[in-house]
């Protein structure tokens, strides 16, 4: 595809660099990704996603935005509360940049309806809150061979890896089973607005990554950030023989 003159203003910064340049921009503009949750980690990741010209992005979340959000979800405004946050973040995505096409999944993602959510897109971003729906993610993209972005913030610590199909290393791998507790958040421990931002960031750096085919994505490594001391630390994670959800893939596909 041919960039018009807008478009080539708009995205210049990309076009200068050695490792996007116009196949990168363009490839960029032809991907389709999809972002579960659009709360804190959602927020950075949908805004710098639209902002880099992504050309298909769908925003899943059921939930409604609430003042307590605000310190954190910075695609919500106080004029959104009550608003769904789905129609609210595709708002400012349709403001920010009119060349991405959004697509709107206001139901809670669940196991029944998340194995269709996902077809179509080629990047699957989890900016979810709670352990089921980050094992339910990791499940549905090995079953349906979708490389994920996973992000995880609470108080002042965040964590980040990336996860594609048949070449790396699953959730699982790192996390077999799923915590019996499955409460622990944001309402009951807190969390710092600014390392939400962080990681979302850093999630939206590992899908241009995989769109561009540039650079080292996290694959096989989980990054983790703790914000309080400013350390950042690398955990290798390995391919699990034995793993539940991706090694019986792996099998079945062989």
């Amino acid at each position: 595809m041919l960039l018009d003159s807008r478009q080539q203003e708009r995205y210049h910064r990309h076009l200068l660099l050695r490792n996007i340049e116009l196949e990168g921009q363009e490839k960029i503009l032809n991907a389709k990704v999809l972002v579960i949750g659009a709360g804190g980690l959602g927020s950075p990741v949908l805004l710098y996603l639209a902002a880099a010209g992504v050309g298909t992005i769908g925003v899943a979340d059921g939930d409604r935005v609430e003042l307590s959000n605000l310190n954190r979800q910075i695609i919500h405004f106080t004029d959104d509360l009550d608003k769904n946050k789905t129609a609210s973040a595709i708002e400012k995505i349709n403001r920010l940049n009119p060349d991405v096409r959004t697509i709107a999944h206001q139901d809670i993602v669940d196991a029944k309806n998340i194995i269709e959510i996902i077809d179509g897109y080629d990047v699957i971003v989890d900016a979810t809150d709670n352990f089921s729906a980050k094992f339910l993610i990791n499940d549905a993209c090995i079953s349906g061979g979708k490389p994920f972005v996973h992000g995880s913030v609470i108080e002042f610590l965040g964590q980040v890896m990336t996860v594609v199909p048949g070449k790396s290393a699953c959730y699982r791998c790192f996390f077999p089973q799923q915590p019996a507790n499955d409460l622990v958040s944001s309402r009951e421990l807190g969390i710092l607005g600014a390392a939400a931002g962080i990681i979302g960031v850093l999630q939206s750096i590992e899908v241009i990554k995989l769109i561009t085919g540039t650079g080292e994505p996290l694959i096989n490594r989980l990054l983790v950030a703790d914000v309080l001391e400013m350390k950042f630390r690398e955990i290798l994670i390995g391919k699990q023989s034995n793993c539940p959800v991706c090694s019986a893939h792996c099998l079945r596909r062989a």
